[in-house]
């Protein structure tokens, strides 16, 4: 007969599997509308400058979104905040499919987004809090999957899908995944009660969030759009930085803050939560730089550059969870030192590729680099957010989530600035790859701080 702690361990078992799965349909949905883009704008009539709004607009609802998971977290319980994260992403994939037009369009990516806002960071809060210690890791690598496997693979099926069915097929995949998730919900999470139903939403400290991680998310996103000059870029700069400084200090003065800023307090969050900000600067916009260098120097097809970016795909499905074990059973120093240097060393060794490297060589680049990334997701997470008390790891996780999306943001469009910049200055030149090996150089760079940085202080 089964015991309660065996009930109770296969409905957490139950609870993470689906939010995992609604969490890496999210992040599917957020990459693979990229390899959809030329097909959407075809029959909506758009130019690209407003079609990739698409895109850009669903990073940034997710980055504002994120911080409102703490509230919720406490104001309902984990089945309402299923419900109501499952019902945005339903509700959008639905108005995706029967668009009529690109403002529906754009409204369902943007219902999405909050949905995988409020999913994220109650996937790591169910990791850290509902799993027993020695465990942690494994859960958050299995979570791994959700932010690395699932946004790598979703260009290639939403590309495969589009060309095989219409763009509004993958739509269809997508309405199905959250109908069976809901109707899963339905029978395997028990109703509970909420944390604390007094909970109030600060909405100064909203606002100050949403203007703040916004404005330099936009800033962000412009900068690989403008000149370094231009005022698209400083002005939601210099304001998103105001906002943010003064949401921090609302957080340290309200009784009710929106993220509790006694995260800090942990030297081991602070620093987990510079670690992932230098990795995810490092490796997110390699994935952008690399079908442009394949593509655009090399003289590659669109096929070749998914070849040359699927081992980091393959390694984010196998690794993630593995170095989630293997931090549970050898601690995460380790885990994370042999991963740090796999990164460094690939993120190094493709800043000296050039125009005629050939393919096999920079897949092996970018494996060895993938490797690295894929064995430092999970054990950072989690390691990052273990010394927190349990009732403020939720703060922690969004807090950590909303600038990671920052930082990934900010090191694509550097790449891409720097590729444009020194592409218009290398005209003409002898050397038409600089302005790729300058690119990848910044991600090296970026990949060597991060190893650094473990060496110092991951422990």
């Amino acid at each position: 007969m089964e015991t309660t702690a065996q009930s109770d361990r296969r409905a957490v078992y139950a609870l993470f599997a689906i939010v995992v799965l609604a969490s890496a349909s999210g992040n599917l949905s957020q990459t693979a509308v990229n390899a959809m883009l030329s097909d959407i704008m075809g029959e909506f009539g758009m130019a690209v400058d407003l079609g990739q709004w698409l895109t850009t607009s669903y990073m940034l609802v997710l980055g504002v979104t994120v911080p409102v998971a703490t509230y919720l977290s406490r104001r309902f319980s984990v089945r309402q905040h299923m419900f109501i994260a499952l019902g945005f992403f339903l509700a959008g994939a639905m108005a995706d499919l029967f668009a009529p037009n690109f403002g529906v369009l754009l409204g369902g990516r943007i219902c999405q987004a909050v949905s995988a806002g409020m999913l994220m960071p109650l996937m790591q809060t169910i990791a850290m809090t509902r799993f027993p210690a020695g465990r942690q890791a494994t859960a958050m690598g299995i979570a791994g999957i959700a932010m690395g496997f699932a946004p790598n693979i979703g260009p290639t099926i939403g590309g495969a899908m589009s060309f095989a069915w219409g763009w509004r097929s993958f739509f269809v995949l997508l309405v199905v995944i959250m109908a069976v998730l809901a109707a899963a919900s339905a029978c395997a999470i028990k109703p509970s009660a909420a944390l604390d139903r007094s909970a109030r939403l600060d909405v100064v400290s909203l606002a100050l969030s949403t203007l703040g991680f916004g404005g330099l998310l936009l800033a962000f996103s412009d900068a690989s759009s403008f000149g370094i000059a231009s005022p698209f870029i400083w002005v939601p700069m210099l304001l998103g930085t105001l906002f943010l400084v003064l949401f921090v200090r609302r957080q340290n003065r309200v009784d009710d803050p929106l993220i509790s800023m006694n995260i800090f307090k942990s030297a081991q969050y602070r620093a987990g939560f510079v670690a992932q900000n230098l990795l995810n600067a490092s490796f997110m916009g390699v994935t952008l730089v690399v079908p442009l260098y394949v593509e655009g120097l090399c003289g590659g097809t669109a096929l070749e550059a998914g070849i040359v970016l699927l081992p980091g795909t393959v390694a984010a499905l196998v690794l993630n969870p593995l170095a989630g074990v293997l931090t549970d059973r050898i601690g995460v120093r380790p885990v994370a030192l042999v991963s740090g240097a796999f990164l460094a060393t690939g993120a190094v060794l493709m800043s000296f590729l050039e125009a005629d490297t050939p393919l096999y060589v920079v897949t092996l680049c970018q494996a060895v680099r993938a490797i690295g990334v894929s064995g430092l997701v999970g054990p950072l997470t989690s390691w990052c957010l273990a010394d927190l008390p349990r009732p403020i790891v939720s703060d922690g996780s969004s807090f950590c989530i909303a600038a990671r999306q920052a930082c990934a943001s900010l090191g694509t469009s550097v790449m891409v600035f720097i590729i444009t910049m020194a592409g218009a200055s290398a005209a003409g030149t002898a050397d038409p790859a600089l302005a790729y090996q300058l690119a990848f150089g910044f991600s090296a760079l970026m990949a060597v701080a991060t190893f650094g940085f473990i060496v110092a202080k991951v422990r």
